[in-house]
């Protein structure tokens, strides 16, 4: 198994650096660059900027050379020195913006994460051993609606129907006394409570979706021979389920982590502008709007690792509860 998870990782290393180099790219795509932006809301506001003090602003950023110039010396500080470049929309360093939105973005996700996987797994379980029953059409209903209804308008619903029903919309992820607080136990039970709406909406789509993955790969384990054996020789019926179907059925489930971190941070961009919360959503958004390169790229590379390194976990999960794929991949 350390020898499956070590060839993996080494796989992984020039996968990044090549994802980084399209990222870096990509950015530089769009028509334009920063300083453009930034002169076009200058003539917005009457100030209107001459062509050689565009020149100047862009060579003093550095903006004026060829984008591999660019990415080399942004890979080579990011490796060295752990730079990611500089925020030009925020006159910060890059790092800063990140550190000063990055906790609440991982803790909101890995709470929708959990939430999502938590209910999921069992309901799917519950709609395939009790298939066609009120309660396998209930929650096949709550999912067809929970994946058809869009982010933002659930978002809305919910907020409305918490300030109807409790006075409050719970808009961002703290009461306004708490903004600026130090943490207290207060401020985490303010903060579990406020987390409630965003958790739902954002893990609500992959929940639902999860539910009807879970419920078909149980219907198929079900009824194989090795679980009719295993009834036969009269093993009870919740041994039989947690030691051959579920944990068959799992395996699909596992190997979605890859995309259900990426799907996660960037399904919560739209709800975090509905629900006014301090994560990096509404960051990436304003960055890219702004062409704030080195804010969006490092924000873009950063999904791609995630993607790659959820990728990596899947791969193990499965290879640990397959060693099938552990002998094909040591073949290889």
């Amino acid at each position: 198994m350390l020898h499956y998870i070590l060839k993996r990782i080494v796989l992984v290393i020039p996968v990044i650096f090549f994802i980084s180099m399209i990222v870096f790219y990509i950015i530089q795509l769009p028509p334009g660059d920063y300083v453009s932006t930034y002169a076009a809301k200058m003539s917005v506001a009457g100030d209107v900027m001459s062509d050689a003090d565009i020149a100047a602003m862009r060579a003093s950023l550095k903006l004026d050379q060829p984008w591999f110039f660019q990415y080399l010396a942004w890979m080579s500080n990011m490796i060295t020195n752990f730079d990611f470049g500089y925020s030009f929309s925020y006159n910060k360093p890059v790092t800063t913006v990140i550190s000063q939105y990055m906790g609440l973005t991982i803790v909101v996700s890995l709470v929708t994460m959990a939430f999502t996987y938590a209910v999921a797994v069992p309901i799917g379980i519950y709609c395939a051993v009790k298939q066609y029953s009120i309660g396998d059409y209930i929650f096949s209903a709550v999912g067809f609606l929970g994946m058809a209804t869009p982010h933002f308008l659930m978002a809305i619903i919910l907020m409305y129907l918490s300030y109807v029903y409790f006075g409050d919309p719970l808009l961002g992820l703290f009461s306004s006394e708490f903004v600026h607080a130090g943490w207290s136990f207060d401020k985490v039970l303010d903060l579990l409570k406020h987390m409630i709406i965003p958790v739902i909406v954002i893990g609500l789509a992959n929940t639902a979706e999860l539910i009807r993955v879970m419920r078909g790969q149980m219907l198929d384990e079900l009824n194989k021979p090795n679980v009719v054996t295993a009834r036969a020789k009269g093993l009870s019926e919740t041994k039989i389920l947690i030691k051959y179907p579920t944990r068959a059925a799992m395996n699909p489930i596992v190997s979605t982590i890859g995309w259900s971190l990426t799907s996660i941070f960037t399904g919560s961009t739209i709800t975090a502008i509905v629900l006014n919360l301090p994560i990096q959503g509404p960051v990436m958004y304003n960055a890219l709007l702004a062409q704030d390169m080195y804010l969006a790229g490092t924000w873009l590379l950063f999904m791609a690792v995630l993607t790659v390194l959820g990728t990596l976990i899947s791969d193990i999960l499965l290879a640990w509860l397959d060693p099938k794929i552990r002998t094909e991949f040591r073949g290889m």
